[in-house]
């Protein structure tokens, strides 16, 4: 097991969390602003609608919901002592690959 690949996905699940509950009180408060029968953001020239903001936020919530379980899947191998190896040859993942992308399953051959 590689330290710093470890306290990268551990760091990288906090800004994640941080970042999605920022997400979710922006969802929220454009489903008030379309709940308002009087909002007419579609006539507005000044901004995106709130149709488009919405699929916006949800859109970065998806992409972030996804990598977050990637890392919830890395920690759970770190927890099974199997972090590091290989799904694939069972050969251990080189650090520096570990350090650029802490998530990988593969070795770089077994990647390429």
């Amino acid at each position: 097991m590689t330290v710093p690949a470890v306290a990268l996905l551990r760091a990288r699940a906090a800004e994640i969390d941080a970042m999605l509950a920022r997400l979710d009180d922006a969802d929220a408060a454009v489903r008030s602003d379309r709940a308002d029968g009087t909002a007419d953001d579609e006539h507005d020239p000044e901004g995106s609608t709130l149709s488009g903001e919405w699929q916006r936020i949800d859109a970065l919530q998806r992409a972030l919901a996804a990598e977050r379980a990637e890392i919830a899947a890395a920690l759970e191998r770190v927890d099974a002592g199997t972090y590091g190896i290989c799904v694939v040859c069972g050969q251990p993942i080189p650090t520096a690959r570990l350090e650029v992308r802490p998530m990988a399953t593969t070795c770089v051959a077994c990647a390429g």
